[in-house]
């Protein structure tokens, strides 16, 4: 696979939109979740900077839209996977799936060596956090 474009440029993810039904709800849960209270923006936006990539909280209610979930699973490295577990089991936020044959929601070593459990948002967000050092990539 060639790591360059034909220009040299190569494209960098910079944010992630998440679509939500209330902002300020949302931006309780998230601040909860991610331990920092993360930055309101105009338009109904609420950003956290996840190391170099933004998270950005969409409340598209304003234009009488329901949420529509985003991409499959977001995931998140973090240092201390146990911490933000507690988080997630204290918001009722875990998730109720199994993945391959594991519940999602249990902080474990995934078959490709990832330790990491997943969290559902109330607007059906999919997000993964995996321990640092052990990132499959």
């Amino acid at each position: 696979m060639s790591t360059t474009t034909a220009n040299g440029d190569i494209p960098k993810i910079f944010r992630v939109a998440l679509e939500v039904s209330n902002i300020d709800e949302a931006a309780r849960f998230y601040t909860e979740l991610l331990g920092q209270a993360g930055k309101r923006h105009p338009g109904s936006r609420h950003y956290y900077d996840c190391g170099g990539v933004i998270l950005s909280l969409l409340d598209v209610s304003a234009g009488g839209l329901p949420p529509t979930p985003g991409v499959k699973s977001l995931y998140l490295a973090v240092r201390n996977l146990d911490a933000i577990h507690a988080r997630a089991q204290a918001l009722g936020a875990l998730a109720p799936y199994k993945v391959h044959g594991q519940p999602a929601a249990d902080p474990v070593q995934r078959p490709w060596g990832e330790r990491s459990f997943y969290v559902v948002d109330p607007w059906g967000n999919d997000l993964c956090f995996v321990e640092e050092g052990t990132l499959y990539t």
